[in-house]
């Protein structure tokens, strides 16, 4: 089975928890991811609340949520796709499950503040942590960034 590109892993996985470990040959991981997905879904009424808030109904998708199940999808979603990358062909540069591990630390902060109003606006469970990615990603990179920084030896050598 020809092993796929690092790219393509992230994408099925962003569509579908699991996806990407299957593309890899990973299928049991692949199904295990799956199933997480399917479980911690249904318990938590993600679908709900995502359809809502697109919807624009964002008080009801925060009652519809519960945010107790919900809690552990930013873990295993950006696990998933960190472990998709990982084992997808070409190099894996060093450290970089950090901004995986940042974007999901501040999903979860996101879920944590989506019932509070800011600047007026309720942006709910579905947009605010999804907002937190962003900064989760960009903070995880350049925390890599100066760790690799930290953690290279001078070359003596002369």
């Amino acid at each position: 089975m020809n092993k796929t590109h690092k790219l393509e892993t992230i994408l099925w996985s962003i569509a579908f928890p699991g996806f990407g470990q299957l593309l890899n040959g990973h299928l049991i991981k692949g199904f295990v991811f799956i199933l997480l997905e399917f479980v911690i879904n249904v318990n938590s009424s993600f679908n709900n609340a995502i359809m809502l808030s697109f919807l624009g109904k964002i008080t009801e998708a925060s009652k519809v949520v519960d945010h107790q199940w919900l809690m552990f999808y930013p873990c295993v979603y950006m696990y998933a796709m960190y472990d998709a990358y990982k084992f997808a062909e070409g190099k894996n540069p060093r450290l970089s499950f950090v901004p995986f591990a940042f974007g999901a630390y501040f999903v979860t902060i996101g879920l944590m503040y989506s019932p509070k109003v800011f600047f007026g606006i309720s942006f709910g469970p579905i947009w605010l942590p999804m907002l937190f990615l962003i900064p989760g990603i960009g903070i995880g990179f350049i925390i890599r960034y100066f760790l690799i920084k930290l953690t290279i030896k001078p070359n003596n050598g002369g």
